[in-house]
């Protein structure tokens, strides 16, 4: 198995992505509050408990809410809060697949102790012991939190000026991928698994953050792997990387034929 490394988060943008989160649920629960105000008149029935019933009923609800906000996001947005899209990083787990509803929920509800006593102090300080920059909840949910950069397309050039105009775009046909030129024989195909699939989309998903020597050589590496089981012969004039988007291609397609 050849492993894939991430290129793990600093506490810098952890800290920017919880500043934003920490704004936008002070805002939704600004909001909970008029709404709760508004329709005031309906909840009479309130009337009716003691006042440390009152507090403790508060109280859980602002603890629903700002766990359910982490939570929620992380599980069903790819691993990204807002503060984390903004940020760009997300929550993988350390096998380097998509944070899941389960592994939310624990690395979410972990963090009331990496905030003891205040500021996060706890979770820095675990963040800084650790060698993947784990904060107790990511130990306890065996999650990562990672770089996530986009390659965003810019609507305006440095001078200022409209990178397109509707007038002078011109629809221009695809140029066709390398990879669709590359041909394998099936037999080869058919002895990689799922687990090999999963290797070579991690090694997509995270290629255009690494430095071009770790790339070329992690692509390498896994090309010599992915022959040596299958039995593959990488074509003349052909470099690892399209190899690898063939082999992937045509794993992809037999997946859905089995």
């Amino acid at each position: 198995m050849v492993a894939i490394e991430f290129p793990l988060a600093g506490i810098g943008s952890r800290f920017i992505a919880l500043l934003v989160d920490t704004l936008l649920w002070l805002v939704g629960l600004l909001v909970l509050g008029i709404l709760f105000w508004i329709f005031q008149p309906a909840l009479k029935a309130f009337d009716k408990l003691s006042y440390q019933w009152v507090v403790a009923i508060l109280i859980f609800v602002v603890f629903l809410f700002n766990w359910g906000y982490f939570t929620l996001f992380e599980a069903f947005w790819n691993g990204r809060t807002p503060g984390k899209k903004i940020a760009k990083i997300r929550v993988i787990q350390q096998t380097g697949r998509p944070i899941g509803l389960m592994e939310s929920m624990a690395r979410n509800f972990v963090r009331y102790i990496d905030q003891i006593p205040s500021f996060y102090a706890v979770g820095v300080i675990t963040m800084f012991i650790t060698k993947q920059h784990q904060r107790l909840g990511d130990l306890a949910a065996g999650t990562l939190v990672v770089r996530d950069q986009e390659q965003d397309t810019p609507l305006w050039s440095e001078s200022g000026s409209r990178t397109f105009t509707a007038a002078s775009f011109t629809p221009r046909t695809a140029p066709v991928e390398p990879h669709m030129l590359v041909s394998l024989p099936a037999t080869g195909i058919a002895r990689l698994t799922s687990v090999d699939l999963e290797v070579l989309e991690g090694f997509f998903a995270r290629r255009l953050d690494m430095p071009l020597t770790v790339r070329q050589e992690l692509a390498e590496r896994i090309t010599q792997a992915i022959r040596s089981k299958s039995g593959l012969e990488q074509p003349p004039g052909v470099s690892p990387e399209t190899f690898l988007e063939a082999t992937a291609r045509d794993l992809r397609d037999h997946a859905r034929i089995r």
